[in-house]
């Protein structure tokens, strides 16, 4: 396997922000000057050689400032007032990116784009463990392909190392670009090899390697700088020289110029990292017994939800703890064996929307809660146990999308895992646990009889001994050790190096299918450099760390998944469907996420709080057609927007309402002036902090099974999916010349471009000026603002492609496209250079509608014989979120349905309870239509009563809004392409009674298929 790479227009947000920091420095290659020969005491004088540099800054702090400043305005960061020094460097940028999202290759791209823009060649990685260093040389190893496509050269790279000096004399003379990669410990610790780098040499011509450092003036680029921040490190990073520092992490401890932020609201928010959800497992009290008991979960059958309990059941072999299905009104006495301690435990209630059981007793168990007698080795069993399943549950599903599954565990010792004795080499408690669980949940899953052929074998060829691997540190005996000395104070370099190299070195292979490890045991200390991105479940098997945050614990799985041939399973639409990590804890599922959303919003601190007119001004809103500041007319106009709309509170907190309405569809239309910029002025909106904004962790356990109930065995509903099981495939027929008069015709009547503006503001300075209004900046009152045009394009100097740059919107040739803009009676460079972002943008929108338009009328679908298999039915029913499944249906397919908003929920509400309607399914996401603009879901399949209306099978979209101007074009378009789909059906059964249509209500139905109206 290899690991496939692609541009990504965050990343490149992120590199864009550092370089443009230094707008005006000269590309100025090439800067030499004389390596210091030293002078060996066994041979003569060394010869004098050339070595390359990196040119000095020419700008003025002046002149770097306000390009900070330029930069943070456009993306609307707090503005730097001045450039913020320290004692290694007077020029410090921040780049804050969440874990997950790849700031190893945006500094391995920004070092490109160094070397492209200014020549700069020499740069220092500096990290602050080996298991980092391990992880970024690995970055650089399998992203040289891929960075030699895109800027024709590779970077040399070397990890520092006392005893091979030769690499610096390479990284000194080389012309091109050099990198050196090195960890603290190689030069801030005591030890005898990391003083070499500040001791002359003898086998270094008597020179000291940090003079030879240092006289390149490299840039320092500090991964994960708040773990280096001690005295002594700062000393000795300010002996490098540096020209600049650039600081990448997740969570900067202290502040200078932060020019890039991606924090964790803006990756999960841009669906960049995976989705969390919790497994949590709390030990409950019993007054008064001593009964065990954990409830691990609760499952929906067709007749009624049953109990998996985990009881103590006498044998004659003496007592056992094992799991159980239980139903309403069963007695745990009797079916223990008659043990005591379960006297008066009888079943009285399992909801599964609750997932609770209650007991004729009055006690009450959660899933995931447990009992009785549980001592930490039982929890420790459990979580072991919850972790296996979690894994399996996931693995079924995504081995079928060619993704490996792994699953880390974090313990605290390695002798919980590998103990070492005179009989040599056994297995620790944890170790035995996990085979003992291993083989009795792999045995359950295998009596499924409709567990998938080929993933069974796969199980099959899987010995469980070779499963689960521990990765810890090996001492010259070849001996696991825990990553610390004997006094706890230091990392042991020699030994620790070696427990990475197959999680690191060797990631590929652990990605692939061959090598059979899928469980990991670890010390914590892989919490730091682990980036493998398959990493579905963590468990954590050690006692509560205060030093480690919850937020660092879901680390290390946050970042995408790839499959066998290394792609990012990165699609918009399923990623959070596909990425979703789960953390199996030691505390309830409630107990861990409040832990973690506190982790999350403590490290928002620079967020905005205050949704009012103030925070809106001068605001940058980005677009296609260049980027427009809020000026203090819109800022009101926004603010007054979400007072009106009680989208905000008494202190101008974005309120709970406002998210309901994003969530259901139903937002407010903006004010007519902000329609133009309705998608940045959300985006805008939803910068400004609130609690509600905190990512949605699922709970786990209330992902269960949706088995399919007797409605779907009616015969309405099996001739309802006969009539529309249909596959068709569509062709589309059309003439250039055709598309080519549409384009021009609409263009000649609608193309409209914005000039370029810009907003001029007069103040003047109060009478009187109190301390307050100093410090403030209230001292001076705007008096006037004005709008102007530009008549000069800010992009005068940009070269533009303008037919390439179309032709990449569009999906036209060159020619069609040349041939528009040529009989075009507008002045096309006029407008062109009157603002040139804006003439493509609008150009290409406006030819993507007519090019719509033109599919639609030459559309044609043709039945095929082939038809969609009835497994779509129960393959998207392996987890569902309960939570949004309201009650039991009467007429549906399945038990519960899962609703998308509030208009589905209504809906739902009166399909159920109608009596016109004998059947009906939201219709799975495998049954799809393919149309020229992507596949089309729609959502629901009815059946009506006979003799109540005409008999029809109704196939319906739902949408909050019936008006097609508020339908975005692709969905327009989709919907205009289902209804030839089932045009091309009802003429392939002789027949006009399968009917598609877009409703929002059940009264909207019935218009549609001609019944009664509803009453009541």
């Amino acid at each position: 396997m290899k690991l496939q790479f692609k541009k990504q227009a965050y990343q490149t947000r992120a590199v864009d922000a550092v370089v443009d920091c230094f707008k005006g420095q000269p590309d100025t290659s090439g800067i030499q000057y004389r390596i210091d020969p030293g002078y060996s005491k066994k041979k003569a004088p060394q010869l004098e050689s050339a070595g390359f540099k990196n040119a000095d800054i020419a700008l003025t702090d002046a002149q770097i400032l306000k390009n900070i400043q330029e930069v943070q305005r456009l993306q609307n960061l707090p503005q730097s007032s001045a450039l913020i020094q320290n004692a290694i460097s007077p020029l410090n940028l921040d780049i804050e990116m969440e874990t997950g999202t790849g700031k190893t290759y945006c500094y391995i791209k920004t070092i490109f784009e160094m070397n492209k823009l200014y020549s700069w060649t020499k740069f220092i990685i500096v990290v602050p463990s080996i298991a980092i260093r391990e992880g970024v040389d690995k970055s650089f190893e399998i992203t040289a392909d891929h960075f030699q496509e895109i800027y024709g050269k590779k970077i040399k790279s070397f990890i520092y190392n006392s005893k091979q000096l030769h690499n610096l004399e390479s990284f000194s003379s080389d012309a091109g670009i050099n990198v050196m990669i090195i960890n603290v410990q190689a030069f801030n610790a005591r030890g005898k090899d990391n003083r070499r780098i500040y001791e002359e040499l003898d086998d270094f011509q008597s020179r000291r390697p940090i003079d030879v450092i240092k006289a390149n003036r490299p840039i320092l680029i500090l991964d994960e700088p708040q773990k280096m921040e001690g005295r002594n490190t700062l000393n000795s990073l300010k002996e490098f020289n540096p020209l600049f520092i650039l600081r990448y992490s997740a969570t900067h401890k202290t502040q200078h110029n932060k020019v890039h932020r991606l924090d964790a609201l803006d990756a999960y928010n841009q669906k960049l990292v995976k989705k969390i959800a919790v497994r949590g497992i709390s030990v409950k009290g019993l007054t008064g017994t001593n009964a065990y008991l954990y409830l691990e979960s609760i499952e929906v059958s067709r007749q009624a939800p049953v109990a998996r309990i985990e009881i103590e059941i006498q044998e004659t072999s003496g007592i056992k703890r094992k799991i159980k299905k239980f139903g309403k009104g069963d007695n745990l006495y009797d079916l223990s064996g008659g043990l005591d301690q379960y006297r008066g435990f009888v079943i009285a209630d399992i909801n599964a929307i609750t997932d609770t059981v209650e007991f004729t007793n009055g006690h009450q168990l959660t899933a995931g809660e447990a009992t009785g007698d549980v001592n930490e080795m039982a929890l420790r069993r459990i979580q072991i146990r919850e972790a296996i399943k979690a894994h399996f549950e996931k693995e079924q599903r995504l081995f079928q999308q060619g993704i490996k599954v792994l699953t880390l565990f974090f313990i605290d010792e390695v002798a919980k895992y590998r103990l070492y004795t005179e009989l040599g080499e056994e297995r620790g408690e944890y170790a035995m646990i996990f085979e003992e669980e291993y083989e009795a949940t792999l045995a359950e899953l295998k009596r499924d009889l409709l567990l998938n052929e080929k993933y069974r074998k796969h199980l099959d060829s899987i010995p469980v001994s070779r499963t689960h691997n521990g990765y810890f540190s090996i001492d010259k005996k070849g001996r696991m050790v825990d990553a610390l000395s004997t006094t706890q104070s230091e990392r042991i370099e020699s030994t620790d190096q070696s427990a990475y190299d197959l999680i690191l070195k060797a990631k590929e292979q652990l990605l692939s299918f061959q090598e059979p490890t899928r469980f990991i045991f670890s010390h914590s200390a892989l919490r730091e450099g682990w980036d493998n991105p398959n990493v579905f479940v963590i468990c954590t098997l050690k006692h509560s760390d205060n030093t480690i945050s919850r937020r660092q614990e879901v680390g290390r799985g946050l970042r995408i998944a790839v499959n066998q041939l290394g792609e990012r399973q990165d699609n918009p639409a399923t990623v959070h469907q596909t990425n979703v990590l789960t953390v199996v804890a030691s505390e309830s599922y409630k107990d861990f996420v409040t832990a973690l959303q506190r982790d999350i919003s403590e490290s928002l601190s620079e967020r905005p709080r205050v949704a009012n007119a103030d925070y809106f001004e001068g605001k940058i809103l980005p677009g296609d057609g260049g980027n427009i500041e809020v000026t203090p007319k819109m800022a009101k106009q926004i603010y007054r927007y979400l007072v009106k709309n009680d989208y905000t509170d008494d202190n101008d907190n974005i309120a709970q309402p406002y998210f309901e309405a994003v969530k259901d569809g139903t937002l407010a239309p903006l004010p007519d002036e902000l329609q133009p910029y309705k998608g940045q002025v959300f985006q805008l909106i939803d910068s400004v902090y609130s609690d509600a904004k905190l990512p949605q962790v699922e709970n786990d356990r209330g992902n269960k099974c949706n088995p399919l109930n007797s409605n779907f065995e009616k015969k309405e509903f099996k001739e309802l999916w006969n009539r529309i099981n249909r596959k068709a495939a569509y062709t589309v027929h059309f003439d250039s010349a055709e598309l080519i008069e549409k384009c021009v015709a609409t263009l000649n009547a609608e193309l409209n471009v914005t000039p370029l503006q810009y907003t001029i503001q007069h103040g003047i300075q109060a009478d009187e000026i109190n301390h307050d209004q100093m410090k403030s900046g209230e001292s001076f009152k705007v008096v006037e603002t004005s709008t102007e045009n530009s008549t000069i394009s800010v992009h005068s100097a940009v070269k533009y492609d303008l037919i390439g740059k179309i032709v990449d919107n569009v999906q036209l040739t060159r020619r069609t496209v040349a041939t528009i803009l040529a009989d075009l009676k507008k002045p096309v460079f006029a407008l062109f250079r009157t603002n040139p972002e804006s003439f493509i943008s609008e150009v290409s929108r406006h030819i993507q509608e007519q090019k719509a338009t033109v599919i639609i009328e030459h559309l044609s679908y043709d039945a095929t014989a082939e038809t969609h298999d009835i497994d779509i039915f129960t393959d998207a029913q392996s987890k569902q979120d309960f939570s949004k499944a309201g009650h039991p249906l009467k007429r549906h397919i399945y038990d519960y349905v899962i609703t998308d908003s509030k208009v589905e929920r209504t809906f739902v509400g009166e399909l159920d309870t109608s009596s016109e309607v004998v059947v009906y399914a939201k219709l799975p996401k495998g049954f799809s239509i393919p149309t020229p603009v992507g596949n089309y879901n729609p959502d629901w399949a009815i059946s009506f009563k006979e003799g109540v209306v005409k008999h029809v099978y109704f196939v319906a979209e739902t949408k909050g809004s019936m008006s097609s101007m508020e339908l975005r074009e692709v969905e327009a378009v989709k919907i205009k392409c289902a209804r030839k789909f089932f045009d091309e059906i009802n003429s392939k059964i002789n027949s006009d009674n399968v009917k598609f249509d877009v409703v929002n209500s059940y009264s909207k139905l019935m218009e549609v298929v001609g019944g009664p109206p509803r009453t009541g």
